[in-house]
């Protein structure tokens, strides 16, 4: 069946829900309630822009069959052609727009989200390649207006990263950096190889969606609260006073500790954050995990440890193991072009979820 066809009772019941939206945006109870009101203007982009996408893809569509029709007369070829191969590239991608648009969304989609950053496996080299993927990712996030925030940072003596978390704010962020939880290989010849060998080392990345004090109330009795002395050289950052921070939220054994911050009170408001966020994920992940498992293997589990994606140097590949993508851009990738991949992933991910969710409804 035609994707159009298959898509015509949701494409109607969007339209329906566009027009209540904006009939909610103006009432008495959206204006004077701030969270409702940011909910249903984020609900109504995102309907404008499948509604948008799916007119532009019809469009499209007759444009076609018309530069069809007047390929076969001589004086309109030329021009026919090339219309056909502009609509014949454009189509194709219009299309796995408004299946990442129509497909049901993951509640947390439009969340912030906190992203940290470890080495793994490969000593030195591992922590230099965390530096440049915590590079990789702030200057996408820049380009796409996204603004960053540095929670918590521990460098390496050569100039490489122990840990870093970051929070990235903006619209619909965890929708596209959520498919960067996982386990990132890296194969190059370290600057510190005198012989010219490959080393293969690994970088742990974790999002979590930024959680908020309504999302996840903590109580202060399941919080063990530890203040320790800064470690590091001092500087701007870190200071000698006995301003660290260490929780531990013991119901679940999670502990975050922090030393970003420019005093003691700074280094418990972070870590609280990036606390929350971490509880919030670890409830999403078990939500997740009650799924029938037809419907995990079509969404995947988001567990990270998976290894998900290789950064080959000597052949400027990068290949998502997860979507079977491989490009040929690395040099773009890692100084944060990363969009072109972002948007083969969340098609392919769009897909996926869609194709689940109509055969579950029995459409085919």
């Amino acid at each position: 069946m035609d994707l159009l066809q298959r898509l015509a009772g949701r494409i109607g019941q969007m339209e329906s829900r566009h027009r209540q939206v904006e009939a909610l945006l103006s009432s008495p109870e959206a204006i004077g309630s701030r969270k409702q009101f940011s909910d249903l203007t984020r609900e109504h982009q995102r309907l404008s822009q499948a509604l948008s996408t799916h007119a532009r893809l019809l469009q499209a569509r007759q444009d076609l069959v018309q530069a069809r029709e007047m390929a076969a007369d001589p004086d309109m070829a030329e021009m026919a052609r090339d219309e056909m191969a502009a609509l014949e590239e454009e189509i194709p991608r219009l299309e796995s727009q408004l299946k990442t648009f129509v497909a049901p969304p993951d509640p947390s989609d439009s969340r912030d989200c906190i992203i940290e950053i470890r080495p793994a496996a490969g000593g030195d080299e591992a922590g230099l390649f965390a530096e440049e993927m915590s590079r990789m990712y702030m200057n996408y996030a820049a380009a796409k207006g996204w603004r960053c925030e540095v929670l918590e940072h521990s460098s390496s003596d050569l100039g490489g990263l122990k840990s870093i978390a970051f929070s990235v704010k903006g619209q619909d962020v965890f929708k596209e950096m959520g498919m960067e939880s996982g386990v990132h290989r890296v194969q190059r010849v370290p600057t510190t190889e005198t012989q010219g060998r490959i080393h293969t080392s690994t970088v742990t990345v974790a999002v979590l969606p930024e959680a908020e004090e309504i999302d996840v109330k903590l109580d202060p009795d399941d919080l063990r609260i530890e203040t320790t002395r800064s470690s590091g050289a001092g500087g701007q950052h870190v200071n000698k006073t006995d301003s660290a921070v260490r929780i531990t939220h013991l119901p679940t054994g999670t502990v975050v500790f922090c030393q970003a911050g420019r005093s003691q009170h700074s280094n418990k408001d972070l870590a609280m954050q990036i606390l929350r966020s971490r509880i919030l994920e670890q409830r999403i992940l078990a939500e997740r995990a009650r799924l029938s498992s037809a419907r995990l293997d079509q969404i995947g589990t988001g567990d990270r440890s998976e290894r998900i994606r290789t950064y080959n140097f000597p052949q400027s590949r990068c290949t998502d193991h997860r979507y079977s993508i491989t490009r040929h851009d690395l040099g773009a990738i890692v100084s944060g072009s990363l969009g072109p991949l972002l948007d083969q992933i969340l098609a392919i991910e769009a897909e996926r979820r869609l194709d689940a969710e109509l055969g579950q409804s029995g459409i085919s």
